[in-house]
């Protein structure tokens, strides 16, 4: 169940010949010829495996046709890496970050490739119950921990502004769906205009991913209930964690969830808890109140919602010929119904 590189995708090879003359000359040790794969799934950044000499490393880049300089910023997440390392562990060692798109056609940055078991869509074949709740307990904790990190003593603590983090995130993931908006999704519309109108005071701030969940944590392939590494850092910050917490509800489906949802990960499988007895464990676990959770979990749907969205228009739009993004407005509509009912009933 580890992560196997294939074929790059049409349309998103690299330039070899350009990379592998740009890595001998400054990646230290670097030798041999350049072989380069690409890491299947993933909707955003694309990664690769190189292969170069006797190394192999992980390469980051945007997306082709979106915008390199706000949501897909490499120097960005490299930083993040450089000083997340000494302090968090559950990370890859970064190596090298590019500023000169002329080598590939963006900024990209390399990593130390691990190997570990990732959660997708198709289960190991020993993941009983058991074993899931103890890895389902462990992501938890993860997540706590790094609610819990001093990100000031990591240097991190112009990452982001705390101060109206929940409100700036409301108002921006609005505008991003009304630019990508290929359809009218009415549970999608009814989320902007309850959420402006529900935002709650925020609590203290963390450094938070804001992209947490199975498919993103490496896990110990000796032991898969130890979380061995948290990957795609793009979009973590410092602000409110009962907003990262909200993400990872958003894609936390439960057996009885759409088909589509359950498409998001493994959640849905016996062992893990459900929606409600996450949010009790990680209130107990981190201190927080959670008074709040609807709201969250509404903008946890919304923001994934608005991903799919985004995706789905490039692909509308022919910057990516990945056929795994042509049925994504069908995902959207489900995550409208599903805004439409928490709304209704109150509850996640």
């Amino acid at each position: 169940m580890t992560d196997q590189p294939a074929p790059t995708r049409p349309g998103e090879e690299l330039d070899i010949a350009r990379l592998q003359a740009y890595l001998l000359e400054h990646l230290p040790g670097a030798e041999g010829r350049l072989e380069v794969l690409q890491f299947p799934s993933g909707f955003s950044n694309l990664t690769y495996l190189l292969r170069l000499g006797g190394q192999e490393l992980v390469l980051r880049r945007p997306p082709f046709g979106a915008n390199i300089k706000t949501a897909h910023d490499m120097a960005r997440e490299y930083r993040i890496l450089s000083a997340l390392k000494p302090v968090y562990p559950k990370v890859p060692r970064p190596l090298l970050y590019c500023p000169d798109d002329s080598v590939i056609g963006a900024p990209f940055y390399l990593m130390e490739r691990l190997h570990g078991v990732v959660l997708r869509t198709q289960p190991p074949p020993d993941l009983t119950p058991e074993r899931m709740r103890r890895i389902c307990e462990a992501a938890l904790e993860a997540l706590v921990e790094l609610h819990s990190l001093d990100y000031q003593k990591a240097g991190l603590g112009d990452l982001g502004r705390p101060e109206g983090y929940v409100e700036r995130q409301v108002r921006g993931w609005t505008e991003r769906y009304q630019k990508a908006r290929t359809e009218a999704v009415p549970g999608m519309e009814q989320a902007m205009e309850w959420l402006a109108a529900h935002i709650p005071p925020g609590s203290s701030a963390a450094l938070i991913h804001n992209d947490f969940k199975y498919d993103n944590l490496m896990l110990n392939p000796a032991d898969p209930t130890q979380v061995m590494a948290v990957l795609d850092w793009e979009m973590a910050t410092l602000g409110d964690p009962l907003m990262d917490l909200g993400t990872t509800l958003g894609y936390w489906a439960e057996p009885d969830d759409p088909p589509g949802l359950r498409r998001f990960g493994l959640t849905h499988l016996p062992g893990n808890l459900r929606r409600a007895e996450l949010v009790a464990a990680y209130a107990a676990h981190s201190g927080r109140s959670v008074d709040n959770i609807v709201f969250y979990y509404v903008f946890g749907l919304f923001k994934v919602g608005v991903i799919m969205q985004q995706i789905f228009a490039r692909y509308q739009k022919g910057y990516t010929r990945d056929q795994r993004f042509a049925v994504l407005i069908h995902l959207i509509r489900e995550i409208g119904q599903k805004i439409q009912k928490a709304i209704a009933t109150g509850e996640i």
